[in-house]
């Protein structure tokens, strides 16, 4: 199958390098020589580049080797490159024969990491060195990655927020906390979990994922066509050291995330006129409430009663409790805050002999659960052709029923 153009999605549960994004990339389908072929053309004499098959927990990955040169060999160049500091880097990569979007990917990824280093240590930015784990590995790291992600050009990149590590690491620096501050610095408003042992997201690795991601969160609902697991230089105790990449066909327009916390406020009302109800339904909805219902009660001397409930997102609570007030008898309101789990959604379109119809997609992580013809498109539709509403949606079911994984079509 072809990979390129698909929706490309980090699964960084146990941290991420540069190395580990590399091989889950080739593990995934990139041809490895797209990766060795552009770290050649950076023209740096016996920088060598390799894979390797690693086990690491109970996954088989790919782990990315660098050979860096021995600077004390290469009398020609070694005094030039020996601090390596971030002006050499940008003019090496300038001067590297890349295609244009490697290039500024590489680019990009480079800056992340030296305008943190710049900033954290006060030194101006083409004075930063590179000489965590060695300027090589960065150099290797960084542009093998771009040119993977160049090659693939997905049409959009997401990441399940990443695990940055715990405890303490050594570096140039001496003995820093993790994440360590580039780190941090670096995916500065990015959701990050502090958890497993050890370093286990780098500054390279944080700064890939800042470069490359449209949205951290779970993956749209995707039909997968590859997936890549690129293992970590060690072993960690608590989980498989591997990164995963999956990569797939995003399914319809990713709708936005359903909260995952929601307030549920609820009145009753035993001396309101039954007609008032619909509007007072349609003014919670316009306040923001994402789901309100009405069921019927006996109160106090058996008068019978409504008890309207409406869920709202956490910042719409007030605005839907003003409604409540604003639009019936209520004198009070309970409010309770409730935890809920919620798919992620998408919108796709699918044909019928009637016409277009919208389905809205349920998937867990990637995987597509259910796909849902829209009832107005269907009315709207049945109405045009003077066919009852349940045939046009009956073909728009069927339509939509390729949209699952095959396994789900045979049960449904």
């Amino acid at each position: 199958m072809n990979l390129r153009g698909l929706h490309v999605h980090f699964d960084p549960s146990s941290g991420i390098a540069g190395d580990m994004a590399v091989a889950a990339l080739v593990d995934a389908g990139v041809p490895a020589k797209v990766v060795s072929d552009a770290i050649a053309r950076m023209g740096v004499r016996g920088l060598k580049v390799g894979f390797e098959k690693r086990r690491r927990g109970a996954f088989a990955g790919q782990g990315f080797v660098v050979h860096a040169p021995h600077s004390h060999h290469d009398h020609h160049h070694g005094h030039r490159y020996e601090h390596r500091d971030y002006a050499q880097i940008r003019r090496l990569l300038q001067r590297a024969r890349l295609d244009a979007e490697t290039k500024r990917l590489a680019g990009d990824i480079f800056a992340r990491v030296a305008q943190a280093e710049a900033a954290l240590h006060g030194v101006a930015l083409d004075r930063v060195t590179f000489h965590e784990v060695g300027a090589w590995d960065s150099i290797a790291d960084v542009v093998g990655a771009a040119a993977a992600i160049a090659w693939l050009q997905p049409s959009s990149v997401s990441s399940t927020p990443p695990v940055l590590g715990s405890g303490q690491v050594h570096t140039a620096h001496g003995l820093m906390p993790v994440p360590a501050p580039a780190t941090a610095a670096i995916l500065h408003g990015v959701p990050a979990l502090l958890e497993g042992e050890g370093e286990l997201t780098t500054p390279t690795g944080a700064a890939i994922l800042a470069a490359l991601v449209d949205k951290f969160g779970p993956p749209p609902p995707l039909r997968i066509a590859a997936q890549g697991f690129g293992a970590g230089t060690r072993e960690v105790a608590d989980r498989a050291n591997v990164l995963r990449v999956l990569l797939g066909e995003a399914l319809g327009r990713s709708l936005p995330a359903s909260a995952p916390e929601v307030v549920l406020l609820e009145a009753n009302l035993d001396d309101m006129s039954p007609q008032l109800i619909e509007p007072l339904m349609v003014a919670l909805f316009a306040a923001g409430a994402v789901d309100v219902w009405t069921t019927s009660i006996l109160m106090k001397k058996g008068r019978p009663a409504w008890q309207v409930s409406a869920l709202a997102p956490p910042e719409c609570a007030g605005a839907v409790e003003q409604a409540f007030f604003a639009n019936s008898t209520t004198l009070g309101v309970r409010r309770a805050r409730m935890e809920r789990a919620v798919l992620s959604r998408s919108l796709a379109r699918v044909k019928t002999r009637f016409g277009i119809v919208s389905v809205k997609l349920a998937a867990d992580g990637a995987r597509v659960l259910g796909a849902a013809p829209e009832f107005d498109d269907c009315r709207r539709l049945a109405k045009q052709a003077g066919v009852p509403v349940r045939t046009v949606l009956a073909e728009a079911a069927a339509a939509a029923s390729h949209l699952l994984p095959s396994r789900e079509r045979k049960r449904g």
